[in-house]
C-alpha cells in the first residue's frame, strides 16, 4: 500500500460527516474516534479539529443532520391531549426507528438536537393540557420515552439476531418446556418469536397514555 506523504488532501465538514456515518452504520458510536475518522477521510487526527472540535461535537453535528431531515408532523387535526401524545410518540418512534445509535446517545441525557425538541414539547404541552402539572407532564413525557427507547433498542438487537439466522438458545428452551410446571408458555411455545416479534408499539403507547393522563 503506497504511503501518502505531502499534506493532507483537503476535506470538508460534508466529508467528515459522510465518514462519521459510514463508522457507526458499520461498527456503531463506540468506534467513532477522532483517529478512526481520520483514517477514513484519509487525513489526520490534526485536520479534523479545524472542522469539529471532539466527538461530541461531532455527534451533535450528526443529530442535526439527521433531524434536518426529517419531516415535522402536524398534529392530527381536532385530536384531544391523549391522540396528541400518541401522535408525537409514535412520530419519535417513527423518525427513530432505523438508526439505533442516536437512541444510544440520547440515553446518556446529555446531547441533542434542538431541531427535534418539537417531540417533548408536544407531549408535555398535551399533558398539561389533560390537566398535568408540568412537573407531571415532563414525567409522562419521560416515561413515554424511555419505553419508546427501550423498544426501538429490543427490536435493533432482535434484528441483528435474525441475521444471523442461526437457532437460538430461547428457541431451543421452549422447545423443551415442562408443560406441567409452565402450561401457559408451552402451549405457546412453537408460536412464542412469533407473537413477541409483533410491533405492539401503538398498543402499548395508548395504555400509558390512558394510565398517565387524568383525561386522555
Amino acid at each position: 500500500m503506497p504511503v501518502r506523504t505531502g499534506r493532507p488532501p483537503k476535506i470538508s465538514k460534508t466529508d467528515i460527516l459522510t465518514a462519521a456515518h459510514r463508522v457507526i452504520d458499520e461498527e456503531g458510536t463506540q468506534a467513532l474516534t477522532m483517529r478512526r475518522l481520520a483514517r477514513e477521510v484519509g487525513t489526520t487526527p490534526m485536520a479534523l479539529y479545524h472542522h469539529v472540535r471532539d466527538k461530541d461535537e461531532l455527534l451533535l453535528l450528526l443529530l442535526d443532520d439527521y433531524a434536518a431531515g426529517v419531516a415535522r408532523p402536524e398534529p392530527p387535526a381536532g385530536a384531544g391531549p391523549g391522540e396528541r401524545v400518541v401522535a408525537a410518540a409514535v412520530a419519535m418512534r417513527d423518525a427513530l426507528t432505523g438508526v439505533p445509535w442516536i437512541v444510544e446517545v440520547l440515553r446518556a441525557d446529555d446531547l441533542m438536537s434542538a431541531r427535534a425538541l418539537w417531540y417533548p414539547e408536544e407531549i408535555i404541552d398535551a399533558a398539561v393540557q389533560a390537566g398535568l402539572t408540568p412537573e407531571e407532564a415532563v414525567d409522562a413525557y419521560r416515561i413515554i420515552w424511555h419505553y419508546t427507547a427501550g423498544e426501538i433498542t429490543a427490536r435493533s438487537a432482535a434484528a441483528r439476531r435474525r441475521e444471523d439466522d442461526r437457532p437460538t438458545h430461547r428457541g431451543r428452551v421452549f422447545e423443551d418446556l415442562d408443560a406441567t410446571r409452565l402450561p401457559r408458555l408451552a402451549a405457546l411455545g412453537a408460536r412464542w418469536e412469533e407473537l413477541t416479534s409483533r410491533d405492539t408499539y401503538d398498543k402499548g403507547v395508548r395504555a400509558l397514555v390512558r394510565g398517565l393522563l387524568p383525561h386522555p
